[in-house]
């Protein structure tokens, strides 16, 4: 049996251990009924349906008719820059406000893209900046800094 589809054959079993991680840990909760759901309804059912997904993606990567695909290297520096954002993103909220993390944020996320523009990220952190400011501090009412303390004072 020969892997065809390499990409959706990692994909699956991605898939379909995560499925087996959430369902597992959905067991230690009181399951429940349909009708009187327990905390551990929902992370059980998730995990097998995410693991039959996976199953059925990797099946059908072993096909003969699967589309040859291999896996490229990973992009190590990719993942570093767009996880770092957000992990400085939550270091940094309090000092430098929503407007200046999210602004951090998109633009350390999208020097990570290979299709890079600065165009495209100034836009998209314009339209992030003002979704974030009607939902989190004009709809929820929640307190977060919007600006650095030095403006506020």
């Amino acid at each position: 049996m020969q892997i065809k589809n390499q990409q959706d054959f990692w994909a699956g079993l991605l898939f379909t251990a995560f499925g087996l991680l959430f369902a597992g840990f959905g067991t230690r909760y009181a399951f429940g009924s349909a009708a009187d759901m327990g905390a551990g309804y929902f992370p059980t059912l998730l995990g097998v349906l995410m693991t039959l997904i996976g199953l059925f993606v990797a099946a059908g990567a072993l096909s003969p008719k699967a589309e040859e695909q291999k896996v490229n290297r990973f992009a190590w520096t990719t993942l570093l820059l767009v996880l770092g954002s957000v992990v400085l993103f939550g270091l940094l909220l309090e000092a430098l406000g929503l407007v200046l993390c999210i602004l951090m944020v998109v633009g350390v996320s999208s020097y990570a893209s290979h299709e890079f523009s600065w165009k495209a990220a100034i836009a998209n952190a314009a339209f992030l900046i003002a979704l974030s400011l009607f939902v989190f501090i004009y709809a929820l009412k929640l307190q977060f800094p919007i600006w650095p303390a030095v403006f506020s004072a």
